[in-house]
Order: C-alpha cells, then sequence, then structure tokens
C-alpha cells in the first residue's frame, strides 16, 4: 500500500496564474512558502528558514480562487505529490515535484467582508477578522 498525501499552510508568493488547457479546462498554478525554525548553531537563536511549493489546482475550483487570492494570502492546501518532469527552452533536462491539491482554504480574511465557496463562488457575510495588527507580510 502507498500513501501519497500532504498538508501545508502557507502564504502566497506571487499571485495566482490562471490558465486554461486546450480542451478549456482551468488550471490555477500558486507558489506557497511555508516556514520551519531552525536553532542557529551559531547565534543560538531561533531563526525562520522558508520552504516553497509549487501547488496547481484545476476546473471551477480554480476559477473561484483566482477571484480571491493574492500575494500574501494565508491558505491551507490538501493533496498528494506529484513528480514530474521537462525540457526548459535551452533543450536541459528539468524536474520537480508539486502539490495537486484536492482542496485548498483561504484562511486570510477577504477583502470586502465575503468568504469563499468551495464551489467557486464567493459568498458575502462573513466580515474580515482584522489585519496583522500592522505588519506586512515579508512576500
Amino acid at each position: 500500500m502507498s500513501i501519497n498525501r500532504v498538508m501545508i499552510t502557507g502564504n502566497l508568493t506571487k499571485d495566482p496564474e490562471l490558465r486554461s488547457t486546450g480542451s478549456g479546462m482551468s488550471v490555477l498554478k500558486l507558489r506557497v512558502a511555508v516556514n520551519d525554525r531552525r536553532k542557529n548553531a551559531t547565534s543560538g537563536e531561533w531563526e525562520d528558514f522558508p520552504n516553497y511549493f509549487d501547488v496547481t489546482t484545476f476546473a471551477g475550483r480554480a476559477e473561484g480562487l483566482a477571484k480571491i487570492l493574492h500575494k500574501g494570502s494565508k491558505i491551507a492546501v490538501d493533496g498528494k505529490l506529484r513528480w514530474r518532469e521537462w525540457e526548459s527552452p535551452a533543450g536541459e533536462k528539468r524536474s520537480g515535484v508539486e502539490i495537486i491539491a484536492d482542496d485548498i482554504e483561504p484562511l486570510s480574511p477577504r477583502e470586502g467582508g465575503g468568504t469563499y465557496e468551495p464551489s467557486g463562488g464567493v459568498s458575502a457575510g462573513s466580515q474580515p477578522a482584522g489585519d496583522l495588527d500592522g505588519e506586512e507580510i515579508p512576500f
């Protein structure tokens, strides 16, 4: 038996990229930063070290999320890992692991007070929980 599940929470490092396949299916590409804390051997202080993950989701979910997510949005991702390889424009072989999302849950308050609905829509109703005490997200 094999298990391939991954769950992460983090912040988008750039705005999502929505594209369509030749058959018209929507594809949303995200880049998520997830911090890991490590103790610096020299200073003895705890430091944050970012890990970056490419995340992909499809169809109606992709279209709905593209409308509400932006650089800095905090999200939770549940999905599976997929290894892929491709050739660069220069002809070099490349490979990488990405997360194919089964579910993406926005965790940041939505501008305008709406909430995300998994069907791809956005509903009004819940008010934002406030800002981050004036702190800026570092990406």
